[in-house]
């Protein structure tokens, strides 16, 4: 039987703007490492939805989930996102986290885009970072990313679907679809590739993929499993999109647990 896990939230007063921050507290904890949670391209913490809880309880470690600055419950951001954001995540907002939570050690785990700012925080905290996880995240930006982001940007003309992203992000939704769709597709970033960073990696990864995820072909995990410089596993998801700590939660948390379980206490 899973451990019950209790959680708070915080605002972090940074330089750059106020960020939302919730941590999860399992009952028992096994080890001081927590695990920090990089969202997506559209996420914010509350559309991690039940995955840290369980991802808490199983692991029995602590977990931070945070807003970037532009999303959620973090402040606004008025400037759109240069074509570097990925590349600035761990001097920009992770950065903030980082200091305001003084982390000595962290394992990083991020979903998509937020796969792909884990690798770099890893990269650049190379002593501190004992894990990367990687959850349908990209190392190119292939027709079929660029295709899939084309679809999307088509389906939130609906006022039914773009209320989803206002449910979560408010007044701050067009900013956070923009940045999303205007990046993604910007001629300059056609070209755009995470091998710099996955070389700076030296801790373990762990890649996870959906067989069919529609925004990236076995291309992206292969990529990334074959590009880090430490060693790495790599599973693909049968039968899953996008998402699959939404759809297959507890396959998802059994392979995460297994992995922390190897790492260093």
């Amino acid at each position: 039987m899973l451990s019950e896990t209790t959680f708070h939230d915080r605002r972090i007063n940074a330089s750059i703007g106020h960020l939302f921050v919730r941590t999860w507290e399992p009952s028992q904890l096994r080890s001081e490492v927590p695990i920090v949670l990089f969202h997506d391209s559209l996420g914010c913490v509350d559309l991690w939805r039940s995955f840290p809880s369980a991802l808490c309880a199983a692991t029995q470690r602590r977990i931070i989930a945070y807003d970037r600055l532009g999303f959620g419950r973090s402040d606004a951001c008025l400037a759109p996102p240069p074509l570097s954001f990925i590349e600035d995540e761990p001097t920009t907002s992770f950065a903030a986290l980082h200091s305001a939570l003084q982390l000595t050690h962290f394992i990083a785990l991020g979903h998509s885009v937020g796969g792909c700012m884990a690798v770099h925080c890893a990269g650049q905290y190379v002593e501190q970072c004992q894990g990367v996880i990687t959850i349908a995240a990209q190392a190119l930006n292939e027709a079929r990313t660029r295709q899939g982001i084309e679809e999307a940007k088509i389906a939130f003309q609906l006022p039914e679907q773009f209320a989803k992203l206002e449910k979560y992000h408010g007044d701050k939704a067009r900013w956070v679809l923009n940045g999303w769709t205007d990046t993604w597709l910007h001629p300059e970033f056609e070209h755009w590739s995470l091998i710099p960073a996955l070389r700076r990696v030296i801790c373990p990864t762990l890649v996870l993929h959906g067989e069919n995820d529609e925004y990236g072909s076995h291309r992206q995990p292969d990529c990334i499993a074959r590009y880090t410089s430490g060693s790495a596993h790599s599973e693909i998801l049968p039968g899953i999109g996008h998402v699959p700590h939404r759809e297959a939660e507890a396959v998802v948390v059994n392979y995460v647990k297994e992995f922390t379980e190897r790492l260093t206490p």
